[in-house]
């Protein structure tokens, strides 16, 4: 393919892009909401010198000045202070708090993930359990999210947010993103798909022949669209954070997120939203190096073999 790098550039470029525009867009949603921004946060009725509160937030200058201001603050490390949700409280420290669990919970949720991609890829799995998996994955998280909540209360009672208490509802979170909302059987069975119908191609039939192993012959040919899969479903666990976090309490981005937007503390809103786009942005670079390294390892291959033939 002549212009191979068209696809990982654009991605590359769109997650340089997507963190600078999240913050962007939030911005001119905080400016586009009837009224003063620095008045809905605090009205005048409840609170005095709302032109201070508002220089002192940044919101006196419009959308761009915010916007710009939030950014060069970000850049050093400054994410401001928390409006609402825990008033005075820097939003960096809410989130050093909130991330680590967050990436905790994502990590966890991908196992069963990377359990059905394995058992997808081996073609071992029978047909027949196939369907049961698909009916599960028909549940939505919230459902599973209720339950796994109920269960947890019922056994732990006053101490469900202690140490103990705290790792079962992220354990119980972890395996809601796994397997609600067909992350686990979309997963198996698209994988499966994938290797079940490169295994007919000819070349790893011919290479089966030879006694070489099939999986190194499809690899190359398969990891773009496998990453990809990969990559569409941990996108699918980083939306399902919110849910999952949310209704079993558990201090995370999405968590943060939530009560931010409740409670219009939009400092909040805009570091956590924009927590979460780096994430994409982080999953869209690693699935273009992997696309970049795979077609240079494809480009070289045939000198690679014309250098063993004659050798």
């Amino acid at each position: 393919m002549r212009y191979w790098w068209t696809r990982p550039l654009v991605r590359l470029l769109a997650a340089l892009g997507l963190p600078v525009a999240v913050p962007g867009i939030i911005a001119a949603l905080i400016f586009a909401l009837p009224g003063d921004p620095a008045e809905i946060i605090c009205p005048p009725e409840m609170c005095a010198g709302t032109a201070d509160l508002a220089e002192r937030w940044n919101l006196d200058g419009g959308p761009w000045q915010f916007y710009t201001g939030w950014v060069s603050s970000a850049l050093r490390g400054d994410f401001g202070s928390s409006w609402r949700v825990l008033q005075g409280e820097p939003v960096s420290n809410l989130l050093a708090e909130a991330v680590p669990t967050t990436v905790v919970l994502l990590l966890a949720g991908m196992l069963p993930v990377a359990i059905a991609a394995i058992a997808g890829a081996s073609g071992r799995v029978p047909r027949r359990i196939v369907p049961a998996f698909a009916a599960f994955g028909l549940v939505p998280a919230v459902v599973l999210a209720l339950l796994g909540a109920a269960a947890v209360e019922l056994r732990f009672g006053a101490d469900s947010f202690d140490v103990t208490g705290t790792r079962v509802r992220i354990l119980v979170g972890a395996l809601v993103l796994g397997l609600a909302d067909g992350a686990f059987s979309d997963t198996l069975s698209g994988v499966g798909a994938l290797f079940s119908g490169e295994r007919k191609q000819r070349y790893v039939q011919v290479a089966q022949l030879r006694g070489e192993r099939p999986l190194s012959n499809m690899l190359p040919n398969l990891t773009p669209a496998l990453v990809g899969q990969l990559r569409a479903r941990a996108l699918q666990l980083v939306s399902g954070t919110v849910v999952v976090e949310v209704v079993l309490r558990i201090n995370g981005v999405g968590d943060l997120l939530w009560n931010g937007t409740l409670l219009q503390d939009f400092g909040v809103v805009i570091a956590a939203a924009t927590t979460y786009a780096v994430l994409s942005a982080v999953l869209l670079a690693v699935q273009a190096v992997v696309e970049i390294v795979v077609a240079l390892w494809v480009r070289r291959a045939p000198a690679a073999v014309r250098l063993e033939g004659a050798a």
